[in-house]
C-alpha cells in the first residue's frame, strides 16, 4: 500500500492529478470512513480528491456478509446495479450528476460496462477490482481490512459510517444507543444467477424490450399454459421461512417474485414476467409471458433472472424455475436468497449535509442512511466525502440544490415524515414541481434534467 504523506508534507507525484497539479497538503485532521461498499468507497475518494487523509475500514476479508463473497470493495450481487442511462430519467440524471462531480464508482461502471440495452450494467468481478485496485493505490488513503464494531469515540475529527444495509448486530447496538430509539429494518430478496452454458438456445432468442433486431437480454417465452402451470408450482413452492424474531417488510421495488404473485395470477404478466415489446422474431408472435435474463458479466458466462427475486428453498427454485422453456437443464451459479436491511430514521436524525444532528462530526451515508439502490448509495457517499472533507479542513459542509437529484435524494432524507419515513429509490416524485405547462413525460423528463444540470453547475463552482 502507498505510504500516506504526514501533516504539512506534499502527496508525491502520482497518478492523481487532483492532487499533484493543485499539491495539496495532507491535512493534520484525518476522516475515518467505516464501510468498503459504494458508499464507503465513494465517500473515500471524494475526499482524497480533495487532499485530505482518509482511513477506509472494510471488514472483508476477516468476516463477510450474508450476500458478500469477494474479498474486494464495492462488491456488487446484480449485474444491472446501475439501471437506466438516460438523463430525461431520474436515475439517469443521477449518474450524470455524478459522472460531472468525478465519481470513482460512475467511472468504474462505466468502464466495465457490459451490453443491456438502454441500462448500464456491469462485470461485477471486473468492477469491484478495479474500485480496490483504485483506492488501495491512492495515496490519501489508507485501507484498513478489519471489522469495526462501534462508533469511534468523538476526537474532533470526521467520521463516515457507511456500513451498509447488513450492518452489523454489534454496530447496530452501539447505533441504537448513539441514537436513543432502535432502527428500523426490512427485507431484501436476491435473484439467481444461471449458468449461459446451460440455456437452450433453440427455444430462447435475443431482444431488448420495443427494439429491432437481437437485443441484450435473452427471453423465455411461456405459451398461457406453460405460465399457469409455472405460477402453479410457484405458488406452492416451499419458501425459507422468517426467524421467530423477524418481521418481513420488503422493499416495494424489490419484491420476491412469489409475494407478487400473492396479488393475483396476472401480476406477473404485468410485472417482471411481462412480453410487451417482445415478440418472438422467429414466430412473429408475442408470448403469453416473458422470462427475461440480463448477461451477468462481459463474456456471457452467467445471466441474471431479471425480476426472480426470491424467498423460495434452493432445492424448490432449481425445480420451479426449470419449468421455464429453455431452462429446462438449467445450472446456477446463485440462487435466490433474502437478506436484512438495516436503516435510520432519517428525518429524526440527519441534516441536509448528512451530518448527524446529535455530533456533527458524524456523517451517515448510503443505503443505512435511508436511500435504496447502488446508485442512490453511492450518491450519498459522495456527498459525505465532500462535505467530510470540507468539515475536515474548517469549511462548511453544503448540500446540494433541491432541483438536482442529489438534493432531492437529501430531502426524501431529511424532510420526509418520520413516522411514515420508508427507503427510496431516486424519482422525479420527489423533485420539486416543475413550472405549470403540459408536457409529455419524456419532455418533462429532459426539462428537469436541464433545470438540475445548471443548478449542478452553479453548486459545483462552490465546492472549489
Amino acid at each position: 500500500m502507498a505510504t500516506i504523506p504526514q501533516a504539512g508534507e506534499v502527496a508525491p507525484l502520482c497518478d492523481f492529478p487532483e492532487i499533484c497539479a493543485k499539491r495539496y497538503f495532507i491535512m493534520t485532521k484525518k476522516i475515518t470512513i467505516i464501510g468498503g461498499g459504494l458508499a464507503g468507497c465513494e465517500a473515500a475518494w471524494q475526499a482524497a480528491r480533495s487532499g485530505v487523509a482518509v482511513r477506509l475500514y472494510d471488514m472483508k476479508p476477516e468476516r463477510f456478509s450474508p450476500a458478500h463473497h469477494s474479498p474486494h470493495l464495492a462488491e456488487l450481487v446484480c449485474s444491472n446495479s446501475f439501471r437506466a442511462a438516460d438523463p430525461a430519467n431520474a436515475v439517469g440524471l443521477l449518474k450524470e450528476e455524478m459522472r460531472r462531480l468525478d465519481s470513482l464508482i460512475i467511472g468504474a461502471a462505466m468502464a466495465t460496462q457490459v451490453p443491456a440495452g438502454r441500462a448500464l450494467a456491469v462485470d461485477r468481478a471486473a468492477f469491484s477490482a478495479r474500485i480496490t485496485e483504485t483506492l488501495a493505490a491512492h495515496p490519501a488513503i489508507e485501507l484498513i481490512r478489519e471489522e469495526v464494531l462501534e462508533l469511534p469515540p468523538e476526537n474532533g475529527e470526521p467520521v463516515v459510517l457507511a456500513t451498509g444495509p447488513l450492518t452489523s448486530d454489534a454496530m447496530a447496538a452501539s447505533l441504537i444507543t448513539f441514537m436513543g430509539e432502535a432502527g428500523l429494518a426490512f427485507y431484501d430478496a436476491i435473484a439467481p444467477i444461471v449458468v449461459g452454458e446451460s440455456l437452450n438456445r433453440d427455444i430462447i432468442y435475443e431482444k431488448s424490450r420495443y427494439q429491432d433486431g437481437p437485443g441484450d437480454y435473452l427471453n423465455c417465452p411461456l405459451e398461457k399454459d406453460e405460465y399457469f402451470n409455472f405460477i402453479s408450482e410457484l405458488r406452492n413452492g416451499q419458501c425459507v421461512p422468517p426467524r421467530p424474531f423477524e418481521e418481513p417488510r420488503y422493499f416495494e421495488g424489490c419484491l420476491p417474485i412469489e409475494v407478487l404473485l400473492a396479488r393475483g395470477d396476472e401480476t406477473l404478466r404485468f410485472g417482471p414476467m411481462k412480453p410487451v415489446g417482445l415478440e418472438n422474431p422467429q414466430s412473429g408472435r408475442r408470448p403469453y409471458a416473458v422470462a427475461q435474463l440480463r448477461r451477468e458479466d462481459a463474456a456471457g458466462l452467467g445471466y441474471n433472472m431479471v425480476g426472480f427475486q426470491t424467498k423460495l428453498r434452493h432445492g424448490e427454485q432449481k425445480r420451479i424455475f426449470r419449468l421455464i422453456p429453455g431452462m429446462e437443464r438449467a445450472e446456477f451459479l446463485r440462487l435466490g436468497s433474502i437478506h436484512r436491511n438495516t436503516f435510520i430514521r432519517a428525518p429524526n436524525i440527519l441534516t441536509a449535509s448528512l451530518q448527524t444532528r446529535k455530533r456533527p462530526t458524524l456523517f451517515i451515508a448510503g443505503q443505512l442512511a435511508g436511500v435504496e439502490g447502488y446508485v442512490e448509495s453511492a450518491a450519498m457517499g459522495l456527498v459525505a466525502g465532500i462535505n467530510a472533507a470540507r468539515l475536515a479542513t474548517n469549511r462548511a459542509p453544503l448540500t446540494p440544490p433541491a432541483e438536482t437529484a442529489l438534493g432531492a435524494l437529501i430531502a426524501h432524507l431529511t424532510a420526509s415524515e418520520p413516522q411514515h419515513f420508508q427507503p427510496s429509490n431516486v424519482t422525479f416524485g420527489l423533485f420539486p414541481p416543475l413550472p405549470p405547462g403540459k408536457m409529455g413525460k419524456k419532455e418533462r423528463g429532459r426539462t428537469r434534467a436541464a433545470i438540475a444540470l445548471a443548478a449542478l453547475e452553479v453548486w459545483r463552482n462552490l465546492l472549489d
